[in-house]
């Protein structure tokens, strides 16, 4: 079968037995760094027994036959990334994918996660959230990724580079304001973890003179909900301007007081009395 298996975020006192036992007892370890899957096993005081082999971005497609043929022969391959959850943010996902089409076993040992370590160390509301990945490279992309978040009523986590995290910040605090609130978790579980939590715009400050480190980024839920959607408000218009005011005005009133746009929430009262006949 297939075993996923998350790995320590930094310290190796974190590993399970579990995982212990599986990195001697695979058949095969598929690793994103075999280096750093050596030196786990070393950290740990165990020798793998099987074969080790490098599944990464880059060749993990080109490896997942390979993969399902071993456990088609009734091996078992035991998948690791390196720090984390396997196909969260990293390799693994078309792996598990094709033996899941394939009707082939797949299985987990639990572990640590940096996104409910980042979570939990925020202090920010974790009963509702959602993991974003990673933020896009782009700017443009980068300001439309935080422009979805603007009315996002639940907490969002997402990961981002060291040498990225200013301008993210940055364009964070211009798309969804300086006042709302994050917490910046870099290094979990290592020697010199922080977690910063302040308002985008003191955190942007911050981030601008340089940061370092494995960075998880947790950001508050919207305060208000999002503006309704124009076609909802066109009853509204028309049931006013049944007194005798103008359309055009009663649409620019309703925008307003709504929050939407009057060009938009007129063009669609207009659409609504063309599609009436």
């Amino acid at each position: 079968m297939l075993v996923l298996a998350a790995t320590p975020l930094g310290d190796s006192r974190d590993a399970s037995p579990r995982l212990r036992e599986a990195l001697v007892t695979a058949d095969v370890i598929a690793a994103e760094d075999t280096r750093r899957t050596r030196a786990l096993a070393a950290a740990l005081g165990v020798r793998p027994e099987g074969h080790i082999v490098s599944f990464y971005d880059a060749v993990e497609l080109d490896k997942v036959p390979m993969l399902m043929g071993a456990i088609w022969e009734g091996e078992t391959v035991l998948l690791v990334t390196d720090a984390g959850m396997p196909s969260v943010s990293d390799p693994g996902f078309s792996l598990v994918n094709a033996c899941l089409d394939a009707g082939l076993p797949v299985t987990c040992l639990p572990g640590p996660s940096a996104v409910t370590t980042a979570l939990a160390l925020s202090g920010l509301p974790a009963d509702r959230f959602c993991f974003e990945g990673f933020v896009p490279r782009k700017d443009g992309a980068r300001r439309a990724f935080f422009r979805e978040l603007a009315y996002e009523r639940r907490t969002t986590v997402f990961f981002e580079s060291p040498h990225r995290l200013a301008r993210t910040l940055a364009d964070a605090a211009e798309v969804l304001g300086e006042d709302r609130v994050a917490a910046v978790c870099r290094e979990l579980t290592k020697r010199y973890e922080e977690v910063r939590r302040a308002p985008l715009g003191d955190l942007a400050d911050w981030a601008a003179g340089g940061v370092k480190g494995e960075i998880t980024v947790v950001l508050a839920p919207a305060e208000k909900p999002p503006p309704p959607d124009v076609e909802e408000l066109v009853p509204y218009v028309e049931a006013e301007a049944m007194g005798g005011e103008r359309l055009k005005d009663v649409a620019t009133s309703v925008a307003q007081r709504a929050g939407v746009s009057a060009r938009d929430l007129y063009n669609a009262v207009l659409a609504a009395k063309e599609r009436r006949g």
